[in-house]
């Protein structure tokens, strides 16, 4: 069987530190900090008082506020991307076959802030249930592309990918997949997180998976540095539009890029800590360049998980080191998290729309934060430190893992005509 070939027609965002593809990639080449004191909640008795939040947001902008108020956040992030990467694409401005249009999408929660509420106000009334009658359907990590697939009538494959903070480099994946095997023409991919509540904040305090740095919020989030201690907490969405390449030039689409290959891997390892060798990873990666067909010399840029953890960070260039040998001195790579902070199931979404937007104009975004060296980590690898970087990128991998060991990494290419 002839596999067809996938290239991506559109692009949407929204992130802590911009609310469209525009905005997000100036603040990404302008080495924006997105992390701030909480807004949302009191966190005077909290652990953590910052996170990169959503700034500058109405809802009722862009969705009905009857309408909205029966979404969670997560939803309401996931339809503002998905739209724009829709309108990008000018699906809708196409006659294209909407039952060969699918959605799928990324989400390591799903509806926290939603499934908080509820349990608290049940706790403080009498023991009798009452529930919003919006509660489960507001909750459940599935309804993000049920709501992008119902406004916009796509009647393809509509799911969920939970994986952690794999989740939206897995459903990318998958759309991949299902394109290139001829099931869809067109599916609309990416994820969506909001977990800076009190639930998720605590929650990954007490795994004392969070930076701590309350006086110095915009400089917490410092992947590689020798003083990092642990990741900043982010939400938002990212969406791009996956298409067979025949259909979107028979349409006339603009075509960003082509997706060249996808690589799943486990660690089979720990709960939350990465092999300190990165034996998943570096299986991660090398399944990626083996679906692609391509070679470790051919990669020009990597835009790593890079969470600005202790362990993980060290693990994922040793990996890198592992995979590509000498070339891995010629690769520009990067931490856009130093920037966005980690938006958990949407991580792979955000990074792989910065990569491809650094493969469109030649920059690679910074690693910001950056103020001292670790002593683990190869000196001759070019981390992208705190300025971007002009140069010609060919090929970009971008690379997610979840707790729970779980990798994924997806393969860019430029388009080829």
């Amino acid at each position: 069987m002839q596999l067809k070939r996938v290239v991506v027609t559109g692009l949407g965002a929204l992130t802590p530190i911009g609310n469209n593809i525009q905005e997000y990639w100036d603040a990404l080449i302008s080495g924006k900090s997105g992390a701030a004191p909480i807004t949302y909640y009191d966190t005077e008795k909290h652990k953590t008082k910052f996170a990169c939040e959503v700034k500058n947001f109405n809802i009722e902008e862009f969705i009905d506020r009857k309408e909205a108020r029966r979404m969670d956040k997560f939803a309401q992030y996931a339809i503002v991307a998905g739209e724009q990467a829709i309108a990008d694409a000018g699906i809708l401005d196409s006659n294209v076959d909407k039952k060969r249009v699918g959605v799928i999408w990324g989400a390591g929660i799903g509806g926290l802030e939603t499934f908080q509420e509820e349990v608290l106000s049940y706790a403080k009334g009498d023991g009798t249930p009452r529930f919003n009658p919006f509660f489960i359907p507001k909750m459940i990590a599935d309804i993000a592309p049920a709501h992008i697939s119902m406004r916009n009538g796509f009647m393809g494959p509509n799911y969920t990918t939970v994986s952690a903070c794999a989740s939206s480099a897995n459903a990318m994946i998958d759309a991949f997949n299902y394109i290139r095997l001829g099931m869809c023409d067109v599916i609309v991919s990416g994820g969506s997180e909001a977990a800076v509540t009190i639930a998720g904040m605590g929650g990954f305090n007490s795994m004392q998976a969070l930076s701590t740095r309350n006086d110095s919020p915009e400089t917490a989030s410092r992947p590689f540095d020798a003083n990092r201690d642990g990741f900043v907490l982010g939400e938002g969405a990212g969406a791009l539009v996956f298409e067979e390449y025949e259909h979107a030039k028979a349409r006339g689409a603009k075509i960003y890029c082509e997706v060249g290959g996808g690589g799943m891997s486990s660690d089979a390892y720990h709960l939350t800590a990465p092999h300190p060798e990165g034996i998943g990873v570096i299986a991660v990666m090398e399944n990626t360049l083996r679906d692609a067909g391509m070679k470790p010399e051919d990669v020009d840029h990597i835009n790593t998980h890079g969470t600005s953890t202790p362990l993980g960070d060290v693990a994922e260039l040793k990996a890198i080191s592992h995979v590509f040998g000498t070339h891995a001195k010629n690769i520009n790579i990067n931490s856009t998290k130093s920037m966005t902070g980690h938006l958990l199931g949407a991580a792979g979404a955000i990074e792989a729309i910065a990569s491809i937007l650094a493969m469109k104009h030649s920059i690679v975004p910074p690693t910001i934060n950056h103020t001292t060296v670790d002593e683990n980590i190869d000196p001759s690898l070019n981390l992208t430190l705190n300025v971007p970087q002009k140069r010609e990128i060919k090929v970009a991998m971008s690379n997610t893992f979840g707790f729970g060991g779980h990798n994924a990494c997806v393969l860019f290419k430029k388009i080829e005509e």
